[in-house]
C-alpha cells in the first residue's frame, strides 16, 4: 500500500484541527510545532483541503484555521483524496502494465481488490471516531502541555 506522508500529515492535521476545535481558529504554526511538520508543508495542504471544503480559513489577529463541517462529516478517506494521495496496493499504480510489456500480472485484480477495500474501511472512520478514542486524547493532552510549555519558555525569554 502505498499512502506517502502526504496523505498521514492531511490526516494529522485534519485531527489536530479537530482535537482544537472548541478553542476558536487554529493556527498552522500550532499545528506544525504539536505535530512535527513543516509549515510551508502544512500550508500546501490546507489549500488543498479548504478547496475540498473540508476547512475554512479566519483572517485576522488569532486567525487561523477550522473545520468547514461537524467531525461527524468528515471521513479519513475524504481527506486522504482531498489532497490527491492514492491508496494503491498495486505496483503499477493501478494501470494495469503490471509486467513486461505492459501486460497485467496475475495478482493485479487482488491488489486492486484491496486497495478498494482499505479506501473503503477509511470510508467509515470519521474524525470524530478518531478524537473519541482515549490514546488520541492522551495523546493529544502530552503534545499540548509540551506545546503549552515552549511557549511559557518562549514569552519568559522574550520578557526577560
Amino acid at each position: 500500500m502505498r499512502l506517502t506522508t502526504k496523505g498521514r500529515y492531511a490526516v494529522t492535521a485534519m485531527l489536530d484541527l479537530a482535537l482544537h476545535r472548541g478553542k476558536g481558529p487554529t493556527s498552522l504554526a500550532d499545528i506544525s510545532e504539536r505535530q512535527g511538520i513543516s509549515l510551508s508543508y502544512l500550508e500546501q495542504l490546507f489549500a488543498k483541503l479548504r478547496r475540498h471544503d473540508l476547512v475554512k480559513s479566519v483572517r485576522g489577529p488569532g486567525g487561523g484555521y477550522q473545520l468547514s463541517r461537524d467531525l461527524e462529516c468528515i471521513f479519513v478517506a475524504q481527506v486522504v483524496d482531498a489532497v490527491n494521495e492514492t491508496v494503491d496496493a498495486t505496483g503499477c499504480g493501478g494501470q494495469g502494465g503490471c509486467q513486461q510489456m505492459g501486460e497485467t500480472c496475475l495478482t493485479h485484480h487482488l491488489w486492486c481488490d484491496l486497495s478498494d477495500q482499505i479506501h473503503s474501511f477509511l470510508s467509515g472512520i470519521s474524525l470524530a471516531d478518531l478524537v473519541s478514542r482515549r490514546e488520541v486524547q492522551a495523546t493529544a493532552e502530552r503534545q499540548d502541555r509540551r506545546h503549552q510549555s515552549r511557549q511559557m519558555s518562549a514569552d519568559r525569554i522574550a520578557v526577560g
